[in-house]
């Protein structure tokens, strides 16, 4: 009874929308007509011709076979097994026996697997295990059609090759291996004494020094600095992309030792197992008193991060496999392009041809004899038709365009991290985006200051200042603008946003003075407090000084620190007042979060100014404090120290103490807003993306009107077109608002909203979303992010992009088709784990029109193409036989059939990729002819078969012609067969070159150059006494004649009768622009369309 009232108040809610139905098992409402989670199926029909090629392979491969159980248990009894530790010093030898080594290694090989392995990955490979069969079929006498080394040889050069790549790829990771596992360090001794030791044999245990700058060897637990803060700061760089330094504190039972106590001292550390997490450690430290230390990660350097300053003694906790490095080392997935995909598939329909053709062979012979033998030497003499070189030309092809992208002027300091993916580029659909730092600069810049009764803007801090000095007991010069009733609320909200941080005011080695912070919204606050006289002029673990407007130092001595989190979305901090002895609690965080937090005493405002601040596109923070006394500190520190050494739950428990006891019924402060402006080009490249039919999704972390206001400055969504946003209560809220969506608005969803989306009504959402022009998606974690691009992945069957520059964009960079990074002030870590890595996001827009262009259209130009090369040698073979009584007789034998794909076609063939059908400025300019690609129609079923009969016309013309012309001269077919054939295949790539260059018309010289000099060094193929004759010239001539004229006239008369789009733009096949205003220059327009300003203030 109560589900069906509550189904019907569901109903109602709804209004006109599908009814929801409560499902008691999931206890959640669902739309009556919908699919739930665990239903899902795509909604639009996936048509490519790899669809079902692609559910065999998922079947047959590992990654979907390693996640049944039965797998997963006999998986499991070969990984490692992790465990704590207990170290105890002075080092017992036997302690170090028990772990792993100090030795990195990232070889994929060893002397004796090489061959094995690589061998077999070899192949694996469709192509090459075929060539693998054909050949050894040729030491079967019966079997034999032709010499060994004719199908030996090409196969033998294709796999060396793979090989000799291999091996130069291990020997590099080897040589990197050696350098690092040989590189010296200091380790001290129990007797004190201070030795040089490799890394390679540093054992848990022992005790490491390093020197600033130096790379820290092992995973270490700071006893000692020498820095004269009493502390340690660590580039992270090489371990997790981030750029800022960490600050690392040694253990304060430690820190007070002289270096040969240290080598004495006497303890147990207590060391949890070895894991991934580099932001979480737990540790204790119990010395001869019995007397406990918590051990946290702010007391770790991790192996491979840097020491930046001061000389640092560490206990190696954790070596070898088990450091934090190694552990996070996944081994990278390869991801595979679509157009690879389509080419497997197209080979597995080559071969059923090759059967098909076989077999068609004997059963017109009659099935006589032992015909299935001649069915396999059939195959044999037809093996052409699936193409041996396909995979080395498309790899070649593919090293080609990755080093044309990275020498590309127009997008510099861009990195290709995987050579795979080029055509990929050609063909995406959806772009996701995060939004700081890479549709921003990430470059912050304070706005506003907003203390409840009073407002002040980044101009007013002469204002500031002296509302400050008045408070703090001296008039100001002139009057006064502000309410002097205000003005020491105003002074201790500037001493808050000066004391609340993490930053570190640190000196250059030329002098200069900089802020180190792990927030660049952190440092454009103190830089604010700075302007205004309130300076931090220094910082250590257990102090900080700030320089008042009078003059004077303020000292505050540190008592606890509350580092910002994903989770906590706060950062807090307890300091003295070391004048007054006043103790003070600050926090400051996300207004979501801070609003349950504070006092609802004069806290009316906070809302509505946090809004406002957001909608004017700015990032905003809550400050709140609390005056605590001496016995509420004593309290806290003994429970949040008891917190810290509990070696179960250890974070769960610091954060219920700091919950209970401090942050509670917080006094408001004030709030701050800080801008972060948009990238340069911005706005021009993401209107030519959505020109060029890709739709751009924002996901991001921030506030619904901020990035609303990002979207509509940037230009994501355009001033005249309707809004939908969707931050929904409940589920019924969801539903209702997801079905009054009109597809053909744009959508802003929250993250608590998507999630309900996601959880109940997927279908619906992602049939709005995927017809919306843009989407935004706000407060969204790296979770959802990656679960989103997944997710048009399953539904639409479309190509993907992601694009971020910070940590919290890797997990959705992976998850997209093609990983776009960018290296930002957030580090290198997204940068890193991209297929691509840039500087600038307008650089996408030429990555994706003009490279991604290029790449795609030359590679499927190229397979097909060395398709086409291999089925009309083949069906020369077929009439041939024909000829013969279908005797399974080859007609070219030896060096004639190594060389037809090899020095007589490869070079004109593999030039294609060389090839423009349109200048790079046509293809930026009109960005709407990116749409054809998109479609995928430039290799396609339809492309294929035009080939293929273009193949079996050619062949059968060759063949036929050539025995009608020369009946009398039937024993000199082979060379004159042949020489059309060549010929033949060097009209047809001439007649398919859009634009000639040096390179191509070279390439098509010297091929001939050399086959005609050939004729003269093979005297046992060609007749150079008959070749050398008028009558066979004229025929040979006419003979090609009959094979291209008609093939080159259908398509002449197809293009001018159905021109592409792109030859509709150019007006000519080599790509001249006057018709259109824009001369014969074929250099880009440029990007900046008009001048970058920052983000407007809409009103929602």
């Amino acid at each position: 009874m109560a589900s069906s009232s509550a189904a019907a108040a569901a109903s109602a809610a709804a209004g006109s929308a599908s009814p929801l139905v409560y499902d008691k098992r999931t206890n959640r409402f669902f739309p009556a007509n919908s699919v739930r989670k665990d239903e899902t199926r795509p909604l639009l029909r996936q048509t490519k011709l790899v669809d079902y090629w692609n559910g065999v392979s998922r079947v047959l491969s590992y990654e979907y076979w390693k996640q049944k159980p039965l797998v997963k248990r006999l998986l499991a009894l070969f990984e490692p097994k992790y465990l704590p530790r207990t170290i105890r010093t002075p080092l017992d030898p036997r302690t170090s026996q028990k772990f792993p080594s100090n030795v990195t290694r990232n070889q994929r090989y060893s002397v004796l697997s090489f061959l094995p392995v690589t061998l077999f990955e070899q192949f694996s490979y469709f192509y090459n295990m075929y060539f693998l069969l054909i050949a050894l079929t040729q030491f079967i006498p019966i079997l034999q059609v032709g010499y060994l080394f004719t199908y030996w040889l090409p196969l033998i050069f294709v796999v060396v090759l793979a090989l000799a790549k291999e091996a130069f790829d291990d020997i590099k990771r080897w040589l990197q291996d050696r350098r690092a596992n040989h590189q010296k360090f200091q380790r001290l001794m129990l007797t004190g004494e201070v030795i040089t030791v490799r890394s390679s044999d540093i054992r848990v245990g022992h005790l490491v020094i390093v020197n600033t700058n130096e790379r820290v060897p092992a995973d270490l637990v700071l006893l000692h600095t020498s820095d004269k803060s009493g502390a340690s700061f660590i580039r992270t760089d090489q371990l997790d992309g981030e750029t800022d330094w960490k600050l690392r504190k040694p253990l304060a039972k430690t820190q007070s030792l002289s270096q040969e106590a240290l080598a004495s001292y006497s303890a147990s550390f207590y060391i949890e197992e070895p894991k991934k997490e580099i932001y979480n450690f737990i540790g204790k430290l119990t010395d001869v008193n019995s007397e406990e230390e918590p051990i946290s990660v702010d007391n770790t350097m991790w192996a491979n991060t840097v020491v930046a300053s001061g000389k640092a003694v560490g206990l190696v906790v954790y070596t070898g496999r088990e450091t934090r490095s190694a552990l996070n080392k996944n081994k990278p997935t390869s991801k595979v392009g679509i157009t690879d995909l389509e080419v497997n598939f197209l080979s597995k329909i080559l071969f059923v041809m090759l059967a098909t053709l076989s077999l068609l062979m004997v059963a017109v012979a009659g099935f006589t004899g032992l015909w299935y033998v001649n069915a396999v030497r059939f195959m044999i003499l037809f093996s052409s038709i699936i193409p041996i070189s396909m995979r080395v030309n498309l790899d070649m092809a593919k090293l080609l365009y990755s080093a044309q992208i990275m020498w590309d002027k127009k997008i510099p300091g861009t990195v290709v991290r995987s050579s795979n993916l080029p055509e990929e580029l050609g063909r995406i659909n959806f772009l996701f985006s995060d939004k700081t730092g890479t549709l921003t600069q990430n470059d912050m810049v304070f706005k506003k200051l907003h203390v409840g009764s009073m407002c002040f803007r980044a101009e007013d801090q002469a204002g500031i200042q002296e509302s400050m000095e008045e408070a703090l007991g001296r008039s100001g010069k002139g009057v006064l603008k502000h309410d002097r009733g205000g003005n020491q609320h105003v002074l201790r909200c500037v001493r808050a946003l000066a004391l609340c941080h993490n930053v570190t005011p640190v000196t250059a080695d030329d002098g200069s003075h900089a802020y180190q912070a792990s927030s660049p919204d952190e440092v454009a606050l103190v830089k604010f407090t700075e302007k205004v006289s309130m300076v931090l002029s220094n910082r250590d673990i257990q102090s900080i000084t700030l320089h008042n407007p009078l003059g004077e130092d303020e000292r505050y001595e540190v008592l606890h620190m509350f580092p910002f989190s994903s989770s906590t979305k706060r950062m807090g901090i307890v300091v003295r007042d070391l004048a007054t002895g006043g103790i003070t609690f600050y926090l400051k965080g996300a207004d979501s979060i801070m609003i349950q937090i504070i006092s609802k005493e004069n806290s009316e405002w906070v809302p509505e100014e946090t809004e406002n601040m957001a909608r004017d596109g700015l990032r905003t923070l809550v400050f709140g404090m609390k005056n605590l006394s001496e016995e509420e500190l004593q309290d806290f520190t003994a429970r949040y120290h008891e917190a810290k050494c509990s070696l179960e739950n250890r974070d769960s428990n610091m954060q219920a103490v700091v919950e209970t006891l401090l942050e509670r019924d917080l006094e408001v402060l004030c709030v701050t807003g800080v801008e972060d402006r948009l990238q340069e080009g911005v706005r021009p490249t993401l209107e030519k993306l959505q020109a060029a039919g890709v739709k751009v999704w924002m996901l991001t972390g921030d506030k619904v009107e901020t990035a609303t206001c990002i979207a509509l400055s940037a230009r994501l969504f355009k001033r005249d077109q309707p809004i939908n946003t969707i931050t929904a209560r409940n589920e019924q809220e969801c539903y209702t608002r997801l079905c009054d969506c009109d597809e053909n608005s744009c959508l802003v969803i929250d993250g608590n909203s998507l999630q309900m989306c996601l959880d109940s009504f997927r279908d619906q959402f992602f049939q709005i979303a995927q017809a919306s022009p843009s989407v935004v998606c706000c407060r969204c974690s790296p979770t959802q992010k990656a679960e989103v691009v997944r997710l048009i992945k399953q539904y639409t069957n479309a190509r993907t992009a992601a694009i971020g520059d910070g940590g919290n964009d890797v997990s959705m960079i992976l998850a997209a088709d093609v990983g776009l990074g960018i290296e930002g002030r957030e580090g290198k870590q997204a940068s890193l784990a991209a297929d691509f890595s840039l500087t600038q996001f307008y650089h996408v827009l030429r990555l994706t029109v003009w490279h991604g262009r290029n790449s795609y259209k030359r590679s499927s130009l190229l397979a097909q193409f060395i398709i086409h090369r291999g089925l009309v040698i083949s069906f020369i073979q077929a009439v041939f036989s024909c000829l013969v009584f279908f005797a399974a007789v080859a007609i070219y034998q030896g060096w004639l059939l190594v060389g037809y794909s090899t020095i007589y076609t490869m070079a004109p063939v593999f030039s294609l990729v060389l090839d423009e059908d349109v200048s790079a400025r046509a293809a930026l300019t009109f960005a709407e002819l990116y749409h054809d690609l998109q479609k995928g129609r430039v290799l396609s079923m339809r492309t294929f078969l035009q080939w293929t009969f273009a193949s079996v016309y050619q062949g059968g013309a060759i063949m036929v012609v050539s025995m009608m012309l020369f009946e009398s001269n039937f024993l000199n077919i082979v060379a004159i067969t042949f020489t059309v054939l060549i010929l033949t295949e060097l009209l047809n790539i001439a007649f398919e070159i859009h634009n000639w260059n040096w390179l191509i018309l070279v390439g098509e010289l010297l091929t001939l150059l050399i086959y005609i000099g050939s004729i003269f060094l093979l005297p046992d193929y060609f007749d150079t006494g008959f070749i050398l004759t008028w009558s066979y010239w004229w025929r040979v001539f006419v003979v090609t004649a009959v094979s291209c004229l008609p093939i080159s006239l259908t398509k002449f008369i197809y293009r001018k009768c159905n021109p592409t789009a792109d030859r509709k733009v150019t007006g000519h096949r080599h790509g001249k622009f006057k018709a259109f205003g824009l001369g014969d220059d074929p250099e880009d327009l440029p990007l900046s369309s008009d001048e970058e300003q920052p983000a407007a203030s809409v009103v929602l």
